[in-house]
């Protein structure tokens, strides 16, 4: 089996081929810094050892992801499988596990499975946005004597089972730490105004590459469909990420468009859906994608418009969830960022912003 390298500068490379085959390595990074590609990338170099990999995610939109970039990548044996964690931990445990409460299985009962079955030579594992998964996963492939190789952000937690770097570094046992620097999605206006909602110690460094300032757009009835249309029509080529708060907003965006531009051919995507069109998306090619805030880590588009900011008007914006939220979501665009809200008022947390970092109108 041959790979080539997607998408990687000289550092990025020399990162991933300082990383040693063996053992269990936490790389921690900010968005943009090529988490996701670098963690298909070692999923196929881990493959040329003879081991079948699996790389992991929690969210079954960034495992679609993730699947496409691991075949461009090559590894046509199945070598490397890509699933979310949930399926790997009722596969391997040989059943579906009882549940917990918290949307995870009982951690004891898979624990306790562990140390009854453990193998003797453990799976080898590759996890993207490794944060969103909690630190007893991390206890687990320990038991099973996984390696294991874990690319996470402290600063996007997505779940509140969420792990700590500490914690997955503390659960895996030894494991050696590396750091990914530089942001290669945001232009510099993007991670300007993603700089604004924050929560960690460290603000990120901003790229070079420049792009338009982000804008936040006051929206009447059927104003988002006008500009997302618009957007489409002018840029064929590229891909359109709407992240949305509800469902509700979704589908209602999606019949608008359906009915007053059926060439589009816009996507949407809900974790709820057992199946079919609103499971399973072609990210592979541009156009429209509807997607819920939930199914945004790990994605990345042409253009991200985030349509419904008036949902969070009666959060506190200082919560450090809010602003983790719109951290995550601003990152996901790597040339324009468009946000919008209903009514006279903007948002509180938005209405803070400068104009430099945010235009209006």
């Amino acid at each position: 089996m041959t790979i080539s390298y997607l998408d990687l500068d000289p550092d990025q490379r020399a990162g991933l081929d300082s990383l040693p085959f063996d053992g269990n390595h936490l790389v921690g990074g900010p968005p943009g810094s090529g988490k996701s590609v670098l963690a298909a990338q070692r999923a196929a170099m881990l493959a040329l050892t003879g081991t079948p990999v699996v790389l992991l995610t929690y969210s079954n939109l960034l495992r679609q992801s993730l699947a496409g970039t691991v075949h461009a990548l090559g590894p046509a044996d199945r070598s490397v499988r890509v699933m979310t964690a949930h399926r790997w931990l009722a596969e391997w445990y040989g059943a579906t596990p009882p549940g917990s409460g918290d949307g995870w299985y009982d951690w004891d009962a898979l624990h306790n499975r562990a140390a009854e079955t453990a193998p003797t030579v453990g799976p080898t594992l590759v996890i993207d946005e490794g944060q969103d998964l909690p630190p007893e996963f991390y206890l687990l492939c320990r038991m099973l004597g996984a390696r294991t190789t874990v690319f996470a952000d402290q600063c996007q937690r997505l779940t509140d089972t969420n792990s700590t770097l500490d914690e997955i570094v503390r659960n895996l046992g030894r494991c050696t730490r590396h750091e990914l620097d530089g942001n290669h999605r945001n232009t510099e206006q993007i991670a300007s105004l993603a700089a604004h909602f924050h929560t960690g110690a460290d603000v990120p460094i901003l790229p070079a590459r420049q792009g338009p300032v982000p804008r936040l757009h006051r929206f009447h009835e059927r104003g988002v469909a006008d500009l997302l249309v618009l957007l489409a029509e002018a840029q064929p080529k590229k891909s359109i990420g709407v992240i949305a708060a509800t469902k509700h907003t979704q589908f209602s965006l999606l019949g608008s468009i359906q009915n007053r531009a059926p060439r589009l051919k816009p996507q949407l995507y809900t974790s709820e859906s057992k199946g079919g069109q609103y499971r399973n998306l072609d990210l592979g090619w541009p156009g429209i994608v509807i997607v819920h805030r939930r199914s945004a880590k790990g994605l990345s588009f042409d253009t991200v418009v985030i349509p419904d900011t008036h949902w969070d008007a009666g959060t506190d914006p200082t919560s450090a969830t809010l602003r983790m939220s719109y951290y995550v979501m601003a990152t996901r665009a790597r040339q324009e960022l468009h946000l919008g809200h209903e009514g006279q008022s903007e948002p509180p947390l938005l209405a803070q912003i400068n104009r430099m970092d945010l235009q209006r109108g």
